[in-house]
């Protein structure tokens, strides 16, 4: 076992560690929230993720996402891909370069039974979120987290066993309230946090 997961081992014990086994999470969107959000499951001992995104790095996304200038002009799942790796090498990825659409989101996350969704086009957004309801999956979404400031406004919203919202739900992103690091990264951390809930069970 690698560092990381015999750390992860002794720390979590092997009552919760062994729960990872079964755990496949589907990412939607690899920007500030997806490419956060994986790597912070990453280093709490996900092994198996699915990553959607058509969309290459460019510099006005390195102040939020986690990415590097090196890597700028790639396609950011193959780029995420890279740097996982480098948190923990046996971590088990299915990357596509697809456009989520009606229809193939099935297709892409049907085999994972808990769902993250980081994108930007509200219609989107909707249509993955819908779709995760429909299918009887557990799914994370995120809504109004742009701008600075007035973090502790960053909530996360129980709507029910199944659907989680994370965000003030109203601060959207505007050209005078730009997605900023801080803010984006709280709520990517927030998103993986209801997902290791989801795997863990809440902490007594």
């Amino acid at each position: 076992m690698n560092p990381l997961l015999e750390s992860l081992k002794n720390t979590l014990g092997e009552r919760f560690f062994s729960r990872f086994t079964g755990a496949k999470i589907g990412i939607a969107g690899a920007g500030g929230l997806g490419s956060n959000a994986a790597m912070h499951l990453v280093r709490s001992g996900c092994q198996d993720l699915t990553i959607v995104d058509f969309d290459r790095i460019e510099a006005s996304n390195l102040n939020r996402q986690f990415y590097f200038a090196d890597q700028v002009g790639r396609f950011k799942v193959e780029a995420l891909a890279e740097n996982l790796k480098r948190i923990n090498p046996d971590v088990q990825l299915r990357i596509a370069t697809e456009e989520i659409g009606k229809e193939n989101i099935e297709d892409l996350f049907a085999d994972c039974d808990l769902w993250l969704e980081a994108l930007d086009r509200a219609e989107i957004k909707k249509l993955f979120v819908e779709a995760a309801v429909t299918l009887g999956k557990k799914v994370v979404s995120a809504s109004g987290i742009a701008g600075w400031g007035n973090s502790d406004a960053l909530r996360t919203h129980q709507i029910n066993s199944k659907l989680v919202i994370v965000g003030d739900l109203t601060s959207e992103v505007t050209l005078h309230r730009p997605p900023m690091s801080p803010r984006v990264s709280i709520a990517a951390a927030k998103e993986a946090d209801v997902v290791l809930t989801w795997i863990l069970g809440q902490e007594d």
